[in-house]
């Protein structure tokens, strides 16, 4: 049967709501089908507001490839705000899609793509909105599987009681299979109801479905084991790798927003995977390995881009992106293609080490020269060696040299505060390396004018990566530590003034560590702050770390673990890991043995980038059957003409 629209129940609520367009829908290369004329429906979420949810690569791709199948629709709903959420309950109004707002409630599945642990909360609000029972154990049949995707899925755990299945990695080739699964399932007749299409998707090995999955605890709060409790169904999950990325070249048609976004340009995503090795990062551990689109693709996704969306930006994207191994060439043919025109182009994530100014004027040469951002994220050589991240000051300094001797005026440095065996001192060497910064641009440039802004996020330790084992920083300790830092860059009368300082309190990091390396207790923390007006918790005017602290004393008041137990404490290697029956492809020994050299007691021993050594084993390419593509490819950007 036909869905029906709530619109003409919304439409007249519009104009007493904050940015109303965002719940309008129609933007240029959106999607609406004949609800009538497909087989399989799937509602897709990014738990967050429209501004910040539609640029999203990740369910704008999705998007795309259902939409591409005649027998698949898929729609897009983001989070509501305060104001829109109440005007909905008073109304009576279900949580809707935007493209043509249909309840969510309707769809078979509803696919939330989780960047940010702190997202959580958001979920709760649509399903509740919805009439979607909040606990996966009392959905019916007639409602949508809740499936988890994103970076925070690789340990749904904390949300287990609110998801009906959670999928790892890769998203693009497993939709379309898991769409398969529920099509075949619906014309059989819907045998054995949403508990057999459930044990089917958890049968397949790739998605994982927690209810068919105990867990029990040891008296001291830790996990004793996680084991299957359906016949047939797998001991672990594996990650879902997308080989080969020219073969899957979206967006080709890319969503242009209606209202102002967090980000105004056309991304092309010109290479997954990394294996630099940082110790601290989940990305670069969870998506290995290294997959590179060829310049010819590249080009071809830029040219398409820009003609169908009208902007003017072009972001190359990677976690590394100066790493890929035709970067030079790239950025000469594009830089070539749109000199003199309106199009800029950037690289938004460039390491120190990579970084040189024949590629940084290439994506200059339209006249836009933007600040420079690079990320030491050790204060000290010696903190830098235990991160692995391989950048030493001597890199630093010459790097800012050289682009402060060409133009640039602002130079921005990325730390964090918190990282494992990290002293007050690694912190004050921050304002150190900022002085330095100064005065080696006024020095090279000859000017005063020279910027530069220290910008220190908290370390929080997260699943599949060497750190997952360490005590995380206390709040109270980070805080204290960049005061100290603040106040002495401040106290700099020659160099004080040229140093921007950002940062935010160690409060949110806290909750953010809890949700990271949570289990399953935590989703009855997660449930008790929404029902006390949890919402928008990623956003700093929003979260409210008393509420979080003071459920999470409520919560686990009987229980032998609490806040601290969760974050400060360091685990070790004999101890069951909430995220252990979830394969990211890593090995869970080779991940041990980096932490361990990361304590090494005569220095931390570093970690070379595999895709220029021997292998150092971690597990991926032997285990999965994968191969590091580390290129060049020997493609050309032609025959793309100039303009």
């Amino acid at each position: 049967m036909t869905v029906e629209s709530v619109f003409p129940r919304l439409e007249p609520l519009l104009p007493s709501v904050s940015k109303p367009i965002q719940y309008v829908g129609g933007e240029l290369n959106s999607t609406v089908k004949e609800w009538d004329s497909v087989q399989v429906r799937w509602a897709l979420m990014y738990p967050d507001a429209y501004e910040v949810g539609l640029p999203n690569q990740g369910v704008q791709i999705l998007y795309e490839i259902l939409n591409e199948r005649d027998w698949i629709l898929a729609e897009r709903t983001y989070a509501v705000f305060h104001d829109m959420e109440k005007d909905m309950r008073d109304n009576a109004i279900p949580q809707f899609t935007v493209d043509s707002h249909r309840p969510i409630s309707a769809f078979d599945v509803l696919g939330v793509s989780f960047a940010t642990e702190l997202g959580y909360t958001n979920l709760l609000t649509a399903l509740d909105l919805a009439g979607v029972p909040l606990h996966a154990a009392d959905r019916t049949d007639e409602q949508p599987i809740v499936l988890a995707g994103g970076h925070s899925a690789f340990n749904p755990e904390p949300i287990a009681d609110f998801i009906d299945a959670a999928v790892l990695g890769d998203g693009e080739e497993v939709v379309l299979k898991i769409s398969e699964v529920i099509r075949e399932w619906k014309d059989e007749g819907s045998p054995g109801g949403r508990d057999e299409l459930l044990l089917r998707l958890a049968m397949s090995g790739g998605v994982y479905v927690p209810k068919f999955y105990d867990v029990t605890y040891l008296p001291d709060g830790r996990i004793q084991r996680v084991v299957p409790n359906r016949h047939g169904v797998p001991w672990r999950i594996t990650k879902h790798t997308l080989m080969d990325l020219d073969a899957w070249p979206y967006p080709k048609n890319p969503l242009v927003p209606l209202a102002e976004t967090v980000h105004e340009r056309f991304s092309v995503e010109i290479f997954r995977g990394c294996t630099r090795g940082c110790r601290f990062c989940q990305a670069g551990m969870i998506t290995r390995p290294v997959r590179e689109r060829s310049i010819t693709t590249i080009g071809n996704m830029v040219d398409n881009g820009l003609r169908k969306t009208g902007l003017d930006e072009v972001g190359l994207l990677s976690l590394s992106s100066a790493d890929h191994s035709e970067i030079a060439e790239i950025a000469k043919g594009l830089g070539d293609r749109y000199e003199g025109t309106n199009t800029s182009l950037s690289l938004p994530s460039t390491r120190v080490d990579a970084f040189n100014v024949t590629l940084a004027n290439e994506f200059s040469r339209n006249g836009r020269r933007s600040g420079l951002t690079f990320a030491p994220e050790g204060g000290s050589e010696r903190l830098r060696k235990v991160i692995n991240k391989m950048v030493s000051e001597e890199d630093l300094i010459r790097t800012v040299a050289t682009a402060y001797s060409h133009g640039w005026r602002q130079v921005k440095l990325y730390f964090m505060c918190g990282l494992p065996t990290e002293t007050d001192e690694d912190v004050m060497q921050i304002g150190e390396l900022a002085r330095k910064v100064i005065e080696t641009g006024r020095e090279v440039s000859g000017r005063k004018d020279i910027k530069c802004t220290v910008s220190i996020g908290g370390f929080i330790p997260k699943p599949h990566t060497p750190f997952q084992w360490a005590g995380q920083l206390d709040h109270e300790t980070t805080d204290a530590r960049l005061q100290k830092l603040r106040s002495s860059v401040q106290k700099d009368k020659k160099y004080g003034r040229a140093i921007g300082f950002r940062y935010h309190d160690g409060k949110p990091g806290t909750i953010e560590g809890l949700l990271s390396r949570g289990d399953r207790r935590v989703g009855g923390i997660i449930e008790a702050v929404w029902r006390d007006g949890g919402r928008f918790d990623g956003w700093s005017e929003h979260f409210s770390y008393d509420r979080w602290a003071a459920k999470t004393a409520e919560v686990l008041a009987d229980e032998p673990v609490d806040l601290d137990w969760y974050t400060v404490r360091e685990r070790e290697y004999a101890e069951v890991l909430p995220w252990d029956h979830l394969d990211s492809g890593l090995d869970r020994d080779w991940l041990w043995e980096d932490w361990q050299d990361s304590l090494n007691p005569d220095g931390a021993l570093e970690v070379e980038d595999c895709r220029w050594t021997p292998c150092f084993d971690c597990g991926v390419c032997p285990q999965m059957d994968l191969e590091i593509q580390v290129g060049p490819t020997g493609k050309a950007l032609l025959p793309l003409s100039v303009l």
